[in-house]
This record gives structure tokens, C-alpha cells and sequence, in this order.
């Protein structure tokens, strides 16, 4: 039997290693942004689950649903977000970012592929009400404004449902703002989807995998993400 200390040794080293892995499929060509899962360029992507808390457990509310898809230009991710409330920011503006998005409703991916530098990665949010940010996040050397200033050129749509109580969101990302180097068959990028809800003090954080604390800028425990054909 091994001691314990190495028990625990070997549970540290796993939770610092996440094995969660999805992919996405190749888009014909790029489309237009409709927020819509029955969608002609949707209806065939496979729906993957986010529905943990950030130590793992099953959410009790707020799980999602979220689909992949890519070109060699653009990454695209749909979100279906069933509700029972939403917490929406007054006044909101599509025309223009909307920094400290996170305090209200939102979907966020965030996505690197510097495997180098782990600390390194961008954050893509979408609201209810279409409204988006996007930040460049560097950990080791936090960006003076938090790196809300940086311009991905992503796009957004998004709708609200009342009668089903369903919100959409919708994001295409252009892949070069993600890295330099070209999109294909075989790319691989660490990833993370989450989602936030509800007013302060009682967030609620959904996930696709835990980050196994409070923050989820936790790159350590980010997934994989590989282009399929």
C-alpha cells in the first residue's frame, strides 16, 4: 500500500493535468451569426454539457449547453441557456464592448495555445442582449487595464426566448487572434466554457470542467479543444 503522502501526491498531480477533451467540427464555410441551435449551419453539431460547479459537483441550476464549430478563419460557439431569471445590465450597448461584462449575465470561453506559456490566453464573453467583451489575459504579467483594450474582432449575436425561457448566444472568433499560426485539421487549443448567473452576492458558476477552485482563471485546469475534420 502506498503512504499517503504519496496518495495525495499522485490526486495533486492529476488535478493538474485535466484530461477533458472535445472537438469541433469543420464548418462548410464561414455563415452568418443567427443565434439559432435549428439553424441550417447547427443542426448537425453535436451539443456538449456544461453542468458542473468549479470543484466538479452537478450544478443544481443554470446547466448549458454549447456547440463547436470551425474554419481555417473563424471559431464559432453557440450557447443554449435554459433560465429560470435573468440578470441583466441596464442600458446595454451591442455597438461597442462592454468591459466588466462578467458581473452581469454571461457565457465566457476562454481559449489559448501558447502550450509554452499556460499563463497566456484570451477571454471571449457573449450577454443575453448581445452584448460582448474580449480581453488578453497574461497571468504572470497582468495587462494595466486587464486587457480589456485588446480587439479580438469577434462578432456576437444573441436572442432571449421568454415563452421557453431559453437565452442563445452565438460568438465567431477570428482563429488569428487566437494564434499566429494557421487553423487545421489537428489544432489544438486549451479551453475552458463557463457560465455566470444571478445577482451578487449569490453568482452561480457552471462549467464545462471544474476548475477546482473559486476563479476561472485557473489555466492549469483548462481542457483541450482539437479541430476535427
Amino acid at each position: 500500500m502506498k503512504p499517503l503522502f504519496l496518495l495525495l501526491a499522485a490526486a495533486t498531480a492529476a488535478l493538474a493535468e485535466p484530461n477533458a477533451r472535445m472537438e469541433a467540427r469543420r464548418a462548410k464555410s464561414d455563415f452568418d451569426l443567427t443565434a439559432d441551435p435549428n439553424s441550417a449551419a447547427w443542426k448537425n453539431a453535436p451539443a456538449i454539457p456544461g453542468q458542473v460547479d468549479p470543484f466538479g459537483k452537478p450544478a443544481v441550476s443554470n446547466r448549458f449547453d454549447f456547440r463547436i464549430q470551425w474554419t481555417p478563419r473563424n471559431l464559432y460557439f453557440l450557447f443554449i441557456c435554459p433560465y429560470d431569471q435573468l440578470t441583466l445590465k441596464p442600458s446595454p450597448s451591442t455597438t461597442e464592448e462592454t468591459n466588466k461584462l462578467w458581473e452581469w449575465d454571461v457565457m465566457e470561453v476562454f481559449i489559448g495555445a501558447d502550450l509554452a506559456n499556460i499563463h497566456r490566453y484570451r477571454e471571449v464573453q457573449v450577454s443575453p442582449q448581445g452584448e460582448w467583451v474580449d480581453l488578453d489575459i497574461d497571468r504572470k504579467t497582468p495587462r494595466p487595464e486587464g486587457g480589456w483594450k485588446w480587439n479580438s474582432g469577434m462578432q456576437v449575436k444573441a436572442r432571449i426566448d421568454e415563452a421557453k425561457k431559453i437565452w442563445y448566444g452565438e460568438m465567431r472568433i477570428p482563429t488569428a487572434s487566437i494564434s499566429s499560426a494557421p487553423a487545421k485539421a489537428g489544432t489544438e487549443y486549451r479551453i475552458n466554457v463557463y457560465r455566470l448567473a444571478g445577482a451578487a452576492p449569490n453568482r452561480i458558476q457552471v462549467m464545462w470542467t471544474p476548475t477546482m477552485v473559486r476563479s476561472h482563471h485557473t489555466p492549469e485546469q483548462f481542457g483541450k479543444l482539437v479541430l476535427a475534420q
